[in-house]
């Protein structure tokens, strides 16, 4: 009779994977660390392979140690996703989402998002992580998130999305730039180095600088900022032009600044808002119903 590893060992191991550490590992599993020690051993005596190298100091996995965490990680996933299974199914809007969301939608959305599901889907508990779109896909693949609210397009590779939503960008400067300018904005009038953008980490900028037909790479300053707040700062004090999502502008992100919006040349200068989830999962009805609501407040009435 064939046998097979345990989920409790999969489990030790890609938590050794994340901590490099055996009694680290140990106390995020709730067990001794001779007992985790030993279930590692036991798993590679099953596999027929070493997955760890050991020594006083160190803890490297070998090659076949990463690829069978990989995919202990979707089993993880889809084990989880099966132990869900008889409670979605009579009652979808019950027990523990984990919703991920990225730093430039986050802020404007999911406030009201909280409040909607409190309202009308009490039963439901929202446990929520602010991270960057690469962060949150990856933790999606490993089953340590259940859905997504990402800005879209994006490479999401094998998850369900579905989109909920178009959010314009605006281009964003002082009235003093403004005055200087020839209206509507031609990008060739712009000073090099006159663009300022979002650190690469946030999609953001690959979205707006796509969208907004920005090829000029000279016209973008070197300087990156790591959050929609000092952009809109940097152009209030003169510094040069931004662009910026509506919904961050709804929400009164430049309220109080002198400055000035204009519309970006081009005829597809938004963002979509897109739901993201794994296929595997048996949480679909949840999920549909939460990008309702979501939709719900992307809509243009909702924001009226």
């Amino acid at each position: 009779m064939n046998k097979y590893p345990s989920l409790k060992q999969l489990h030790y191991l890609v938590t050794l994977s994340e901590t490099r550490h055996f009694g680290e590992a140990a106390k995020l599993c709730f067990v001794s660390q001779s007992t985790l020690s030993a279930g590692i051993q036991n798993l590679e005596d099953l596999i027929g392979a070493q997955l760890i190298e050991r020594d006083n100091k160190t803890l490297v996995l070998t090659g076949m140690g990463e690829e069978v965490v990989r995919r202990s990680r979707e089993i993880l996933a889809r084990s989880q996703d099966l132990m869900e299974l008889t409670q979605v199914k009579s009652d979808p809007m019950h027990g523990k989402v984990r919703l991920g969301c990225i730093p430039t939608i986050a802020p404007f959305l999911l406030c009201d998002v909280v409040q909607q599901v409190n309202r009308h889907y009490p039963n439901l508990d929202l446990l929520l992580r602010e991270d960057t779109t690469a962060n949150l896909l990856t933790a999606l693949k490993h089953g340590e998130m259940d859905i997504l609210i990402l800005a879209l397009p994006m490479d999401i590779g094998t998850m369900t999305r579905r989109v909920v939503g178009r959010d314009p960008f605006k281009m964003v400067m002082s009235q003093k730039q403004a005055a200087q300018l020839e209206l509507p904005i031609d990008y060739d009038a712009l000073p090099d180095e006159s663009v300022f953008l979002l650190e690469r980490e946030h999609c953001l900028t690959d979205h707006a600088v796509s969208a907004c037909q920005m090829t000029a790479s000279q016209k973008i300053n070197p300087f990156m900022a790591t959050s929609l707040h000092t952009l809109v700062q940097m152009v209030a004090n003169g510094n040069g032009v931004t662009f910026i999502p509506q919904m961050a502008i709804d929400h009164g992100l430049i309220d109080n600044l002198d400055v000035h919006l204009e519309t970006p040349p081009g005829e597809a200068a938004y963002r979509d808002i897109g739901v993201v989830w794994r296929p595997s999962s048996s949480r679909i009805n949840t999920f549909n119903q939460l990008a309702d609501l979501v939709a719900g407040l992307l809509s243009p009435t909702a924001r009226e």
